[in-house]
């Protein structure tokens, strides 16, 4: 049977591997009256302070300087029906120009880019949608639904660019990544448009009469991720909004709802140039877990070899780029991609976005009903596919929200909500390597906790989202599992922020080495020795014993010594057997010294790791053996730490 581009999405739909080609608008959220906006200026650093601009006591604190009442840019508005005000004060923007990069840090950069994720996207702070920020578009231009409609609305580009500049130095600070920090969230999703680096980069687009908007537009960025990496939290560079679009949505930046990108040469060049772009200066940026090369673009023909091209071209950006994580959007087709994915041997990930409220069959289904599904057949799906590409997949759009309708024959709606988003967040953990809640922020968000997600927390989701289930650790050197291990390192722990995100600084040169890391063995000989003297198991039967460490009572005296090459077993298999028990179970430990954090590209990690290693290590044809090990100490090590962390003995005791 032959089917049709209809068909075929009938047939996904039919079989939930999809809720949707692309994320509407949402038309069940509640309405966003047009919120006054503060005038005043900003300072270098993201505000810690909620601030009212009618009490100048409030803005000292942070140096905010209310305007001139009587210096402003006016409108009339573009809405037939708009009766807002269109009246934005002039907004002395701080000159972020010196914005700069931290030194980069490749320890700490590693545990950042391979751990499980626990996310939430921060839309709507550089990409905007009419319905999660209404205010901004009461006096936009057009249809008034996108980015576009914004800088070109407002009366002039200086107004628009006030408008927007205000925004984004207020909308989220520094205090929001601190308390994201504080209940166990480790990675932002960061939607970006093309035209968020700057006036060069809207030449030749739509933007390009309203370039001036954007001129403060990339030190706002930097900045973004700058304060993430104060807190120990990891930034995914999401390019929300290409060259053309890759979906004709608003959310792509533009409101006529064409489709551009694919069939250009001139527009894939200039996506082209802006991924580049982005590759050299976030290479090197500690903090940044990735880039996503596109979002929720339309699945065309020639989608697959677009990514092909844009991951070739950016790895030619320097040596480092040729590991750095980078991240595809699956055009709402699991299997397609999930396919693209596995059949490459890099760091490329694939993002796949999760909502049960888009369709007619999603409307009319009960919520225990989606809860029901995404338990069976949806787990299902994205086990099948994260098994076949290594883990390498994440949901990194979804949310706690349903229609009416699936609430109406719910005893208990609230329950059936809970049930329904708690359903979400433990499959995808447990199946993919991560998740991100779509959104942190919007306006209405008291009233909104299926799409909000600081009304959402404690309500429709959990209180805390720590990967060890507790936290935050000022310090876990100091948990005993942990303290042998941080004492292998050249560095104290260095605790970020509220401490949640604290680490080693620096690891020593890589003699030996644990998977990617370098650790500079400290432990006495006699210990050393001692766990040298265990007998691995056969290779045969690797399934009946494990190699060491010894199982103590004592959780530092259970831990493998880190081995170079010659103090390895001779024979191959019994080599990658050790090396892998040992490299699992010492990586559990030196992600946990990261913020409490976990593994969770676990199959691009330990391929990484033998590459790594080299064959000297590894000989060619044990790399199973190593790959079956590494996963038992793993294991093993989380164990270990989970019990430490609750206060309990350790597994085996």
């Amino acid at each position: 049977m032959v089917l049709t581009t209809h068909g075929f999405t009938f047939l996904l739909h039919s079989l939930r591997l999809t809720q949707t080609l692309f994320k509407p608008v949402p038309q069940d959220t509640p309405g966003t009256a047009h919120a006054d906006l503060p005038a005043f200026a900003g300072t270098s650093k993201l505000s810690t302070t909620s601030t009212d601009p009618a009490d100048p006591a409030s803005l000292g604190a942070t140096n905010y300087q209310v305007q001139p009442a009587g210096n402003s840019f006016t409108a009339a508005s573009q809405s037939s029906t708009a009766s807002a005000s269109c009246t934005v004060y002039p907004y002395g923007a701080p000159d972020l120009d010196e914005q700069v990069f931290p030194p980069f840090d490749q320890a700490k950069a590693t545990v950042y880019r391979y751990r499980q994720q626990q996310s939430v996207n921060l839309g709507s702070w550089f990409v905007h949608e009419q319905w999660m920020t209404a205010s901004l578009f009461s006096c936009a231009a057009g249809d008034q639904i996108s980015e576009l409609d914004i800088a070109s609305g407002w009366g002039s580009p200086d107004a628009a660019r006030s408008l927007l500049e205000r925004h984004w130095d207020t909308f989220v600070n520094d205090s929001d990544f601190q308390y994201l920090a504080s209940i166990g969230i480790n990675t932002v999703r960061l939607p970006i448009g093309y035209w968020s680096l700057g006036p060069s980069f809207c030449q030749g687009t739509p933007f390009e009469p309203f370039s001036d908007v954007y001129q403060n537009s990339w030190s706002r960025v930097v900045r973004a991720i700058n304060s993430a990496a104060d807190a120990g939290i990891g930034v995914l560079v999401d390019l929300h909004g290409a060259p053309g679009s890759q979906n004709g949505q608003p959310h792509s930046g533009i409101s006529d709802g064409n489709v551009n990108l694919f069939d250009s040469d001139w527009y894939i060049n200039k996506t082209m140039s802006v991924l580049t772009f982005l590759m050299e200066e976030l290479v090197n940026v500690t903090n940044v877990v990735g880039i996503q090369i596109l979002n929720e673009p339309q699945n065309v023909a020639s989608l697959p070899d677009f990514y092909s091209q844009a991951i070739s071209t950016m790895r030619q950006v320097s040596p480092a780029a040729q590991a750095f994580p980078l991240y595809i959007h699956d055009g709402f087709d699991l299997e397609q991609y999930s396919a693209f994915v596995a059949n490459r041997s890099d760091f490329v990930v694939q993002d796949h976005h999760s909502y049960f409220v888009f369709t007619p069959s999603d409307e009319a289904e009960p919520a225990s009903q989606h809860t029901e599904d995404i338990r069976g057949s949806i787990y299902d799906a994205l086990q099948g596919a994260s098994d076949r590409q290594r883990r390498n997949l994440v949901v990194d759009e979804f949310s706690c929200a349903l229609t009416d309708q699936s609430l109406a024959g719910e005893t208990d709606p609230d329950q059936a909500r809970r049930e329904f988003c708690q359903g979400q967040m433990d499959i995808y953990q447990n199946v993919t390597a991560g998740w991100a809640f779509w959104a942190y922020n919007k306006e209405q968000c008291s009233d909104d906790s299926g799409w909000c997600f600081k009304a959402a927390v404690g309500n429709s989701l959990p209180s805390t989202f720590f990967s060890y289930g507790k936290g935050p650790l000022a310090d876990p050197s100091r948990l005993p599992a942990l303290s042998d291990m941080a004492a292998d390192m050249s560095a104290p722990t260095q605790p970020n922020g509220d401490g949640s995100a604290g680490g080693p600084t620096t690891l020593t040169p890589p003699d030996p080495e644990v998977g990617l890391f370098p650790v500079f063995q400290k432990r006495n000989s006699r210990r050393a020795s001692r766990s040298r003297a265990r007998s691995p198991p056969s290779p045969n039967t690797p399934s009946e014993g494990r190699p060491p460490p010894t199982r103590r009572d004592d959780p530092n005296a259970n831990t493998p010594a880190a081995a170079s090459p010659e103090q390895l077993p001779a024979d191959p298999s019994q080599r990658a057997i050790a090396k892998g028990y040992s490299d699992g179970y010492l990586t559990a430990k030196i992600f946990a010294l990261y913020g409490m954090s976990k593994l969770g590209f676990t199959g691009q990690y330990v391929n990484d790791s033998i590459a790594v290693l080299g064959p000297a290590v590894i000989v060619p044809g044990t790399e199973d053996y190593y790959r079956r090990w590494f996963m038992e100490g793993l294991a093993d090590g989380e164990a270990l730490i989970t019990s430490a962390v609750n206060g309990l003995p350790p597994p085996w005791s």
